[in-house]
């Protein structure tokens, strides 16, 4: 009696990638309905105010011409663009070097004191920034507590001027924006692979070397991501700017603002405004550049 074959599996081909079907697109229609509306719309709109002019009664009249952009591109304007990537600059470094060890400490903690420490990472969260921000003016502020702490230890013998200065302004920046940086690089920092470490301190390396060669480098994606979510909206942050600078050295958020309310002159304004979105385009790019390298 003949024993039949074994049957054998079918033969397959390789995996193509599937095509996404109309159902995905149907739940992805309120995403794109949110990018038409709040994203899309409102930059051509303000691409097409920048090449238009104003009438002697501050009213908008469509035309084409680039007598803003020419204006935008005088050095008053450039030397105010270039004081606030400075700020947003300064402020992206502060909270890389302030917030690296603390994701790391949250990442490389039990889940128990993890679950806390995220806890008081985000209650900032709980309360609107402007609140924060009038905190730090009472603070701040020649009769606030620094200066009352400082004049009871006699530190000083007059209050000291806190308020409206540089310092004041990163400083507002700094603890606004400090969070975004944390909770990228703790992503990161948590996918770590104890075996690759352990392996590193295995072949003889030290510590210094372990952390440069092998944490720095698996935690780059999440450092790029906190630099993008600090950097690009400090560029344009004019509420914090204006309340804890007063004026004295005026960002382009607060430029762009009071070209749309007291100067009355929305072109202009608007012309400012597709500079600082192609300053935020580009800086969009080379982060995403920056991250494709590390995962390739």
């Amino acid at each position: 009696m003949a024993v039949p074959a074994a049957a054998t599996p079918p033969a397959t081909g390789p995996l193509l990638p599937r095509r996404a079907g109309l159902g995905a697109w149907f739940f992805l229609t309120p995403m794109l309905g949110w990018l038409l509306l709040f994203v899309i719309v409102p930059a051509v709109m303000l691409v097409v105010v920048s090449f238009s002019e104003r009438d002697s009664l501050g009213r908008i009249v469509y035309s084409f011409t680039f007598e803003n952009y020419l204006r935008a591109f005088d050095w008053t304007w450039l030397r105010i663009l270039g004081i606030s990537i400075w700020y947003a600059f300064l402020t992206t470094a502060i909270c890389l070097v302030l917030g690296y060890p603390v994701a790391y400490f949250i990442g490389r903690s039990n889940d128990r004191l993890r679950t806390l420490l995220l806890l008081l990472v985000m209650i900032p969260f709980w309360t609107s920034f402007l609140i924060r921000t009038y905190a730090w003016i009472s603070i701040l502020s020649s009769q606030g507590l620094l200066n009352a702490a400082l004049l009871g230890l006699g530190l000083t013998t007059a209050p000291i001027g806190f308020m409206y200065t540089p310092f004041a302004v990163v400083l507002g920046l700094v603890y606004n924006f400090l969070p975004f940086m944390i909770l990228p690089i703790y992503t990161s920092v948590e996918k770590l692979d104890n075996s690759l470490i352990e392996a590193a301190y295995d072949l003889g390396a030290r510590p210094t070397r372990v952390f440069l060669q092998v944490v720095l480098p698996l935690t780059r994606p999440g450092i790029v991501a906190g630099v993008l979510l600090v950097f690009v909206p400090a560029i344009a942050m004019f509420a914090i700017t204006t309340l804890m600078g007063g004026g004295t050295n005026p960002t382009i958020g607060e430029v762009i603002h009071n070209q749309f309310t007291r100067a009355r002159n929305q072109p202009f304004g608007a012309a400012l405004g597709v500079l600082l979105m192609v300053v935020f385009i580009f800086s969009l790019w080379i982060g995403t550049r920056q991250r494709r390298g590390y995962d390739e």
